[in-house]
């Protein structure tokens, strides 16, 4: 019997474990370990933070759905993984420590939300929120309400949406909670009482982390700079580009931008996307050795099968991971977020000043189901004596992004962004990098629906109901 361990029980930790243990069967043993008892719908938080969806429609509680599938559950911290000793040590919320042995191991924990890497960023200091968990989004969704509140009664107030960080990433999350917050003003008709602001670490405004999407339309290539252009000035949103915020007090930021100039922006409300890290998991040998530099790259994300090292300008479409096998343990792998990538996406730069300033690559979403997914099939070869087979890099994976700027399927609409695929391959596609026939960039009513939509499959999927792997990841 082989027993596979998954940590974490996001989009990749749960479509890993769901894919384990239809393909490997009752004779072996699936675990998963996650600090929380439910599953989050990430993706709808920003309905949540403006009170356009109520919080438990985003959840499920995880006991039940691994008791049906016959998974086993441990709720509780990964702390350190001791690939040698294959086992993970675990901390439980009432502070108990226990080995939980396995033969094979997913580590798909997400990201560690680093409010620390800017002074003063974060709802732990009353300054800035976030949507990126449900505990803040509520949080968020309570101090919008508040300047809601101040509009009403004739107020003007300034609102601030985007990044928090000169490496954030999840800029896509951003840009939905800021259309939505203006769709929603709107509805109110408060719009007129409020300044809203874009700031973002992106080298474009449209770059959301992948180096901008160019598509065909109507005999034309369009940008995603000029869709997002056209979107921003049809809304009235201002907008900062090639900015790293270095600080925040309450009512004010203080940015770094490409030139290496420094300014700062006042505000009543802001919500700014924190640097994603890897989550704190120690790696320790045998002989209880801290490997874990040696196993994961400065920011904390484990190594895999990319091709790291390699200046920006030389990286190409090849050295993405496709296996997500690490190559120090054969039994190892990282998927979602978890994983880190030979580089960025966008173009990095660095300011005179030392500042790197560059939008990191995303991996949420529909990419981490995708992940989660080629690992845990690579696993289920090895468990079956074989080599691992199963590969798709990012570089051949298709990417979507639904910028909702309404929620309602009568008269909401959403900005439908789709890219093939999510990392440009220029040796493929020498023009653009990517599949215009595929790529394509659209608003209107249909992406509402289909966002809504999105929603309801992927948390019946994420449940493991009848017929779940049907639903494309």
């Amino acid at each position: 019997m082989a027993s596979v361990v998954v940590i974490g029980a996001g989009f990749s930790g749960q479509t890993a474990a769901l894919y384990l243990r239809k393909k490997l069967g009752s004779k072996h043993q699936v675990t998963v370990i996650n600090p929380w008892p439910r599953f989050t719908y990430i993706p709808s938080l920003v309905w949540v933070g403006i009170g356009q969806m109520a919080p438990e429609k985003t959840m499920f509680e995880l006991a039940p759905v691994f008791k049906k599938q016959g998974i086993d559950f441990i709720q509780a911290w990964a702390k350190e993984i001791h690939p040698d000793e294959q086992y993970v040590l675990v901390e439980t919320k009432d502070g108990e420590q226990q080995k939980v042995l396995y033969d094979y191991v997913i580590n798909a924990t997400g990201p560690h939300l680093n409010f620390e890497g800017t002074e003063g960023l974060g709802p732990d200091h009353d300054t800035t929120h976030s949507i990126c968990n449900i505990h803040h989004a509520k949080l968020a969704r309570d101090a919008y309400f508040e300047q809601v509140k101040r509009m009403e009664k004739g107020e003007k107030v300034k609102l601030l949406i985007g990044t928090g960080h000169g490496q954030a990433t999840c800029q896509g999350a951003a840009l939905e909670y800021i259309t939505n917050m203006h769709n929603d003003l709107k509805k109110r008709g408060l719009r007129d009482k409020a300044e809203i602001m874009w700031i973002s670490n992106e080298p474009k405004l449209g770059d959301l982390g992948v180096g901008g999407i160019s598509a065909s339309k109507h005999g034309y290539i369009m940008s995603s700079e000029s869709f997002m252009k056209s979107l921003f000035a049809e809304m009235d949103i201002y907008y900062t580009v090639q900015t790293a915020v270095q600080k925040v007090e309450k009512g004010k930021v203080y940015w770094e931008n490409y030139e290496g100039e420094f300014g700062e922006t006042e505000y009543d409300f802001a919500m700014l996307i924190p640097q994603f890290q890897g989550t704190k998991v120690k790696y320790v040998d045998r002989d209880g050795n801290d490997i874990t530099s040696k196993l994961t790259n400065p920011a904390g994300f484990t190594i895999v099968d990319g091709n790291y090292g390699k200046p920006w300008s030389e990286l190409k479409a090849g050295d993405w991971p496709s296996t997500y096998q690490s190559p120090f343990y054969k039994n190892l792998f990282a998927a979602g977020i978890a994983f880190a990538t030979p580089g960025s996406i966008s173009k990095p730069h660095t300011t005179k000043n030392g500042t790197v300033i560059t939008a990191t690559a995303p991996r949420t979403g529909m990419a981490s189901g995708i992940i989660g997914k080629i690992a845990a099939l690579n696993i289920v070869d090895m468990v079956e004596g074989k080599e691992p087979s199963h590969r798709e890099s990012m570089a051949e994976m298709p990417g979507a992004c639904i910028a909702s700027i309404g929620k309602s399927v009568a008269n909401g609409s959403a900005a439908s962004i789709v890219m093939y695929p999510v990392t440009p391959d220029f040796e493929k596609y020498p023009e653009y990098g990517r599949d215009l026939k595929i790529t394509d960039m659209e608003v209107g009513l249909a992406g509402a629906w289909i966002k809504r939509t999105l929603h309801t499959m992927f948390i019946y999927k994420m449940k493991g109901n009848l017929g779940w792997s049907l639903i494309p990841e």
